[in-house]
């Protein structure tokens, strides 16, 4: 019997919450095999199965979030029929009954088709059981469009529009008071809100969305931040790059863009000034003799491989782990610059600007460069302005002064 449990999805990351099985008690699995979906704050992926076999119990449900290392399943090696009784057991729930609807549902995987069952499928969110008590609904009569007939928010604002949408009059003459109002009223009026339309929509975050929410209030909370920007000239990687892009494009499949070069140059401030590759515990610096590199999801093709398979929930643990510095790249939605909020336990933040054509003034002439702002929040308990700015002097100068080849 294999013990299948939560991974760690990062050096900061105690829990995550488990949101999809991919297989059900009973199902033959492979090896690597994508056996379910976790999300945590840094990304939503799908968690392969660590032997082949039979999945034979389900210990976590579906929504619940738990600590890294907890045992979520267990594969029976080998693949034997009748594990399938078993697993079914361990996670079905006994029929709750009708005054316990406020309750967690048992999981889709244990769930049995009954069409005169009181309760509604699927498991009910908090904001779902929020709402109906609110809204005083019978959750029986709402329709679920979600997965496995599940109740989403949606589902009941719309029972609660229809709900509320009193019975149209087969002629309602306009009062003469409302009548004479409208002759003095201006030409544009706004317009009323549609009978039984609700003034607000109330959604609730994603789990990655919630999990990130509380990774950058935890880091402002621990991180003294404090960003400095500097100016780049990057007319000559700009040159080599167009140069080069066209071959790049025929080699490898994807455009060439800025970041592989800011990249290589954070690489050689790091060397030189490996405080910042470092982190802080307590009273501790922690020195790593590696650096590693986190880059922003959100990036046009910055390093396609791994940019695809986050956005396909395909990266692996290991593939979101052990990063000692990160680089966030909004420029490419064309923001100047920024003040990223620095990813703990890391000690510091590249975030990298737009690169655009400005007039600029070269020996008191004014001449036209590409010009890219490069910003970096640092932990002041650690890093100092002066060391901070030492090191992005050093990416400056890699970055003007570009002579490496591409290919």
């Amino acid at each position: 019997m294999t013990d299948v449990v939560m991974p760690q999805m990062g050096e900061s990351i105690v829990e995550g919450t488990l949101t999809k099985w991919l297989k059900k008690p009973g199902e033959r699995i492979e090896r690597d095999e994508p056996l379910f979906e976790i999300s945590t704050d840094k990304v939503d992926t799908e968690i392969p199965s660590p032997a082949a076999g039979t999945l034979a119990e389900i210990l976590v449900e579906e929504g619940k979030t738990v600590g890294i290392n907890t045992v979520v399943a267990r594969i029976e090696e080998g693949g034997a029929a009748g594990a399938a009784a078993k697993p079914v057991a361990a996670v079905a729930a006994e029929p709750p009954p009708a005054a316990a609807a406020a309750r967690d549902a048992a999981p889709p995987a244990a769930q049995v088709e009954a069409p005169q069952a009181p309760e509604p499928a699927g498991p009910l969110s908090p904001l779902v059981r929020k709402m109906a008590r609110e809204l005083n609904l019978d959750l029986a009569q709402v329709k679920g469009t979600g997965a496995g007939g599940r109740i989403t928010k949606h589902d009941v604002e719309a029972h609660a529009a229809v709900q509320s949408q009193p019975a149209a009059p087969a002629f309602a003459p306009r009062p003469p008071a409302v009548a004479a109002a409208a002759s003095s009223a201006p030409a544009v009026m706004a317009p009323l809100p549609a009978a039984g339309q609700a003034k607000t929509r109330i959604e609730p975050l994603s789990t990655m969305r919630a999990k990130i929410a509380e990774h950058m209030v935890m880091s402002k909370r621990t991180s003294a931040h404090v960003t400095t920007i500097h100016r780049v000239d990057m007319t000559k990687v700009a040159r080599m790059r167009e140069q080069h892009k066209a071959q790049f494009q025929a080699a490898y499949g994807f455009g060439l863009t800025y970041l592989p070069f800011i990249t290589r140059a954070a690489v050689a401030g790091l060397r030189q000034y490996p405080l910042l590759n470092a982190s802080l515990d307590n009273n501790n610096i922690i020195y790593h003799n590696e650096i590693h590199i986190g880059i922003a999801v959100a990036l046009e093709n910055a390093i396609v491989d791994l940019a695809a398979r986050a956005r396909s929930r395909q990266l692996k643990p290991d593939e979101v782990t052990g990063g000692t510095f990160s680089i966030t790249n909004f420029g490419s939605f064309g923001s100047l610059m920024g003040t990223p909020v620095i990813n703990q336990p890391q000690i510091a933040i590249m975030g990298v600007g737009t690169v655009d054509k400005t007039p600029v003034v070269i020996d008191d002439a004014i001449a036209i460069r590409s010009i890219c702002h490069l910003s970096l929040s640092f932990d002041h308990r650690l890093i100092d302005g002066a060391l901070a700015d030492q090191f992005m002097t050093k990416v400056k100068q890699v970055l003007e002064s570009w002579s490496e080849e591409v290919l």
